[in-house]
């Protein structure tokens, strides 16, 4: 079966090879990392004298986000092991980087023996830790067989995914047997996991980990952005956050009526994906509305682009482009109103903790089932206002024009996210006994 799984994913890494060629072509991803993804282990590892390690996977920027105190209390916990992190995405490593230190951080290999069998031999990991649901057939077959224990935590099965994952229970039974322990987001989660074969005693319930993030950092961008606003008189500020490909355009149009009702409101613009930077910049320019780009700010000589639609030094009535990685979290602070992007169009969502932490009002698309629980727990407290497309305009503009319930949805969406602290905890002695037990 390993052997057949092998050859598919080979097959179709073959097949859709010039389109991977052409996205490291046109905009450089998939290049960074590469050799590490192939199995070469990174110098800057400095791997000497065998030392216990814990090996924890973070796919992207949310996921190392969300690991983040449970990184800090296993350090705490087992002060003798060395804690390596993984990721996926570009935008993840700089970040597992900054957070943990360059000699603890790597790209997670192919899901073939050659690319993973160097790793585990090198680190030879006592304990290894993926979260949601990272379940590859090679990597936990070969972790298995290197002695490794595999915590699966804050795993979560998304409605998504939910049908494939049935179609597919009885090969998922078998390639599932090698995890230790599933800690599950919440108890339809287990359910799920019991439904697509994980050991039903081999299962709990831990809680999110995303609700337990601390608030990032104050950037020297948040204080010098929020001095601008005042002085200038500008606002009320809009942050929409995490935008996808088909949303920007909605809420450009959105904006525009904003504008209408509140001349000098500022939106600061996130694209999810730094790839699309330029793209959603040419967008800014085709509305020939004012914007400014954030890499450029602070710079008088460069900042944004003063034409004939309008001096964006000035942010009044504009549009900021945050062309920056690692800063939205921080950013969401200056809002008097968030929109969390990938729900206006079916791509899941994204996660409307960040704003939530701030105690700032949310608004989502319809389109969250990347964060379903998040979101239901938000509605239950009516501390959200999900709406689609259609409805999105008149929903930005009665906020805007209501400072008492924006106060409310933000104080509801504070209280919710203090609600449900506790996964990290739960978390790390879970792993605790999973790690004693190995010991003995």
């Amino acid at each position: 079966m390993y052997l057949l799984y092998s050859a598919l994913l080979a097959l179709a890494l073959l097949v859709s090879l010039p389109y991977w060629l052409l996205q490291a072509l046109r905009q450089g991803k998939y290049r960074a990392g590469l050799r590490e993804r192939l199995g070469r282990l990174p110098a800057r590892l400095k791997l000497g004298a065998a030392q216990p390690t814990i090996w924890i996977h973070a796919v992207s920027v949310g996921e190392v986000i969300a690991v983040g105190g449970l990184i800090a209390e296993l350090q705490r916990g087992f002060p003798f092991h060395r804690i390596m992190v993984s990721t996926t995405t570009d935008t993840g490593q700089k970040l597992a980087r900054a957070r943990f230190g360059e000699a603890n951080v790597f790209y997670f290999p192919l899901d073939f023996a050659f690319a993973i069998e160097p790793y585990l031999e090198a680190l030879r990991p006592e304990l290894i830790v993926l979260t949601e649901t990272e379940f590859w057939p090679n990597f936990l077959r070969l972790a298995h067989k290197y002695r490794s224990r595999i915590a699966v935590v804050n795993a979560r099965i998304s409605d998504r995914s939910w049908p494939g994952y049935r179609r597919w229970r009885r090969i998922l039974a078998k390639l599932l047997r090698p995890v230790d322990l599933f800690l599950a987001q919440s108890e339809e989660d287990r359910r799920r996991l019991i439904q697509i074969g994980a050991l039903e005693n081999c299962i709990a319930v831990s809680g999110n980990l995303k609700f337990d993030a601390s608030l990032p950092p104050p950037l020297p961008i948040v204080r010098e952005l929020r001095e601008k606003l005042n002085a200038e008189n500008a606002g009320p500020v809009l942050v929409c956050g995490s935008t996808v490909e088909g949303e920007e355009l909605i809420l450009l149009e959105a904006f525009r009526q904003v504008l209408a009702s509140h001349p000098h409101a500022v939106m600061l613009l996130a694209p999810r994906h730094p790839e699309r930077f330029a793209e959603v910049e040419q967008l800014l320019h085709q509305s020939k509305m004012a914007f400014s780009r954030r890499s450029l700010f602070g710079n008088p000589n460069q900042l944004g682009n003063p034409n004939q639609f309008g001096n964006s030094n000035n942010l009044p009535g504009s549009i900021v482009l945050v062309d920056t990685i690692g800063e939205l979290a921080s950013l969401y602070a200056l809002a008097d109103l968030a929109f969390v992007g990938g729900s206006l169009v079916p791509r899941g969502g994204h996660n409307p903790l960040e704003p939530a932490l701030h105690g700032i009002p949310v608004v989502t698309g319809p389109h969250t089932e990347n964060f379903r629980d998040v979101v239901k727990s938000l509605k239950r407290r009516e501390a959200v206002r999900v709406v689609g497309t259609e409805g999105l305009p008149q929903t930005l503009l009665t906020l805007l024009c209501d400072a008492a319930e924006r106060a409310r949805l933000g104080r509801c969406a504070a209280e919710t996210v203090r609600e449900h602290q506790g996964a990290t905890q739960t978390t790390f002695l879970a792993l605790k006994n999973l790690l004693e037990r190995r010991s003995h």
